[in-house]
C-alpha cells in the first residue's frame, strides 16, 4: 500500500512543486515506484514533468491520451496515468481540470426532498454532501494505491475544493517554507486549516513528516530568525536537517526539464542539486519508516 505525501503552504512562490517532482525524481531514482498527482489545474507539476520525459528522449512529447478530468468522470484514474521515466508516473492535470469543481457539486447534490420533510436537516445533509465531494479523489486513488510505493500529491496554493481533496487522501504532509515573513505566514494558516479538516471530518488521518526550510538566498540573520519562530510554531523536532538552498539551475529546470542525475551527462551544478535532494529525498523516507510508513 502507498503511502500519499502532500507538499503544502498557503503561500504562493514558495517551492512546492518543485520540492516535490525533484522529490518524486529522487524516489524514482532510488528504486520506489513513485507517482506524481497533479491537483493544481495550472498544471505546473506536469509541463515540469513532461520537459522532463522529452530531455530524456530527445524531445518527445510525453503522449496523454486521457485528462485526468476524464478518467475521474470515468471512475478510472488508472486509465490516465502515464510513465515518464523508470519507477515515475504522473497523474497529469490539464485545461478541462479546472471543470472539476462543477463535476462533484452535480455529482453530489444535497437530497432536496429529505430537506423539505425536515428542514432541520438542511446542514447535517450539507456537511455529509460537502464530504462526499472532498472524498471523491481519495476513493478513486484507493483503487490504484497497492500498485505505487509513495504517491506525490501537488496543489495550488489555495483553499479549493482541490487542496481540500488532496488533504483528505493524504497520510503525510510536508509545510513547505521560504525563509521569509509571508511565507511563515502561510505555513501557520496551512497549519491551522490542517488541524481544522482534521478535526471536522472522521475519515482524514494524517500527520506532519515536518517543515522543509527553503532558503532564498545564502543563509542570513532573517533566514535564522525565521527558522527560530518555525521551530517555535511546529516543534523543535519538526524541521528537516536537509535545507533547500536557492539556486538558480532549478529555474532552468523549469524551462528544459530536470537534468539526467547520471553524473556522466550533467555539470557540477546538476550534480550538486540532485546530491542535496538525494539527502532530503533519505531524510523523508527515514522519517517514514521511523512511523512505520514505508518498507
Amino acid at each position: 500500500m502507498a503511502t500519499t505525501l502532500l507538499f503544502g503552504n498557503m503561500k504562493g512562490g514558495v517551492g512546492k512543486t518543485t520540492n516535490s517532482v525533484m522529490v518524486a525524481y529522487q524516489l524514482a531514482q532510488m528504486g520506489y515506484k513513485t507517482l506524481v498527482c497533479d491537483l493544481d489545474p495550472q498544471s505546473n507539476a506536469t509541463q515540469l514533468l513532461r520537459r522532463t520525459y522529452g530531455l530524456q528522449h530527445d524531445g518527445e512529447d510525453l503522449k496523454i491520451d486521457k485528462t485526468m478530468m476524464v478518467a475521474l468522470n470515468e471512475e478510472d484514474i488508472s486509465s490516465a496515468i502515464v510513465n515518464v521515466m523508470d519507477n515515475l508516473y504522473l497523474l497529469p492535470s490539464s485545461e478541462d481540470f479546472k471543470n472539476y469543481p462543477d463535476f462533484l457539486e452535480i455529482k453530489f447534490m444535497p437530497n432536496k426532498e429529505k430537506i423539505e420533510q425536515n428542514p432541520s436537516l438542511l446542514q447535517s445533509e450539507m456537511s455529509h454532501v460537502k464530504e462526499q465531494r472532498i472524498a471523491y479523489f481519495a476513493k478513486q486513488l484507493e483503487t490504484i494505491n497497492d500498485d505505487y510505493d509513495i504517491i506525490i500529491i501537488d496543489v495550488p496554493p489555495t483553499l479549493s475544493v482541490f487542496t481540500d481533496s488532496a488533504i483528505y487522501a493524504t497520510d503525510e504532509v510536508i509545510i513547505v517554507l521560504q525563509t521569509q515573513q509571508r511565507s511563515l505566514d502561510g505555513a501557520e494558516t496551512f497549519f491551522e486549516y490542517l488541524q481544522q479538516m482534521y478535526n471536522s471530518y472522521s475519515n482524514v488521518d494524517f500527520d506532519i513528516l515536518g517543515v522543509l526550510p527553503v532558503l532564498l538566498k545564502k543563509r542570513s540573520g532573517l533566514d535564522d530568525q525565521i527558522l527560530k519562530d518555525a521551530e517555535e510554531d511546529f516543534g523543535d523536532d519538526a524541521l528537516f536537517d536537509n535545507i533547500i538552498h536557492h539556486m538558480e539551475r532549478l529555474k532552468r529546470y523549469d524551462r528544459t526539464g530536470i537534468a539526467d542525475k547520471d553524473l556522466t551527462k550533467s555539470d557540477i551544478h546538476d550534480r550538486r542539486i540532485h546530491y542535496i535532494y538525494s539527502q532530503l529525498t533519505k531524510e523523508i523516507i527515514q522519517r517514514l519508516k521511523d512511523k512505520g510508513g514505508l518498507n
